[in-house]
């Protein structure tokens, strides 16, 4: 039990570093050759930190862990809503806008809602995967015709220098670094659901989801201490869609994954989870730390009834 939990923890590590060299390293060699910030967020940037769920998510699937491929997508989803934007808000309150209510929020919870609906087949189908893939690429034809770009933070967070030769290797080195980390968490989540006799799917979408959400909570922390609640906000909804368009529809598309009944338990609170949010972001226009206390009781009280089921 304690070499899987080292295992977990080296894991969350690699896949928090080989995030960081991505995002800097990819962003810096695009500027270099002359591509646009926009192109810069909308791609680089966007993949980078949602890197960790992807690479955990697929190769958990094809190790044949649907549970933990699945779980991994919807706990994060709802750790970004729960205990991130939660642990936020009770930072410092949150304002939010039309766009972000309107558009991406609605946007999140149809997708939510649809993954809800497809859940009942009991499979997420190629099918439904390439529907996802499409939606996402839709998403981002749309904002880049608009000239908006998601991930503002962290190229703010870029250090003002030009590529260096070593930017190279630190992002295939990112890459591999995920790879692996991906490869071992599926392992370390696996042992540790055998070693307290609780299903792969309650590691999955709690334990596991946890560690491959430390991009989204290190970029949300540095935002706050700047007061970009606005970036936060779309970079927390944001990254909530990429998983489920890009993250789940990719691997859907490349491996079918098996939809069990907790899947569909824990759907059911995220759709629930993203409506709550949209009420709160509209209800004044902001997030107050009473309600951003509440997300967190939510998750802390969905984490108790997932390992005491």
């Amino acid at each position: 039990m304690t070499l899987y939990i080292l295992e977990f923890l080296l894991a969350a590590a690699m896949l928090w570093f080989g995030a960081n060299w991505i995002v800097t390293s990819a962003s810096l060699i695009a500027r270099k050759w002359g591509i646009s910030e926009l192109v810069i967020g909308l791609t680089v940037v966007a993949f980078g930190t949602s890197a960790p769920e992807f690479l955990v998510t697929l190769n958990a699937a094809f190790q044949g862990e649907e549970a933990i491929s699945l779980s991994n997508v919807v706990g994060s989803n709802i750790f970004n809503l729960g205990f991130i934007l939660g642990i936020m808000a009770m930072i410092k309150p949150l304002t939010s806008n039309k766009r972000i209510v309107y558009r991406d929020g609605m946007l999140l919870f149809l997708t939510t809602v649809a993954i809800y609906a497809v859940s009942f087949t009991g499979m997420m189908s190629r099918t439904f995967g390439a529907a996802l893939v499409a939606l996402l690429v839709g998403y981002l034809v749309y904002l880049g015709v608009r000239k908006e770009s998601p991930g503002e933070d962290e190229l703010d967070e870029l250090p003002e220098r030009a590529a260096q030769w070593y930017d190279y290797p630190l992002l295939l080195g990112g890459f591999l670094s995920i790879a692996v980390g991906g490869h071992f968490m599926v392992e370390a989540a696996t042992g540790i659901a055998l070693a307290l006799g609780v299903s792969t799917w309650v590691i999955g979408v709690t334990v596991v989801a946890a560690g491959t959400s430390l991009p989204e909570m290190v970029t949300c922390l540095a935002a706050s201490v700047k007061g970009k609640s606005n970036m936060m906000l779309g970079n927390l909804i944001g990254s909530d869609f990429f998983n489920f368009a890009g993250v789940l529809g990719l691997t859907a598309l490349l491996r079918p994954l098996a939809v069990s009944n907790e899947a569909q338990s824990s759907l059911m609170v995220l759709v629930g989870m993203v409506a709550l949010v949209l009420v709160m972001l509209r209800t004044g226009w902001r997030i107050n730390r009473r309600e951003g206390a509440l997300l967190v009781l939510i998750s802390l009280v969905r984490w108790y009834q997932d390992f005491t089921a």
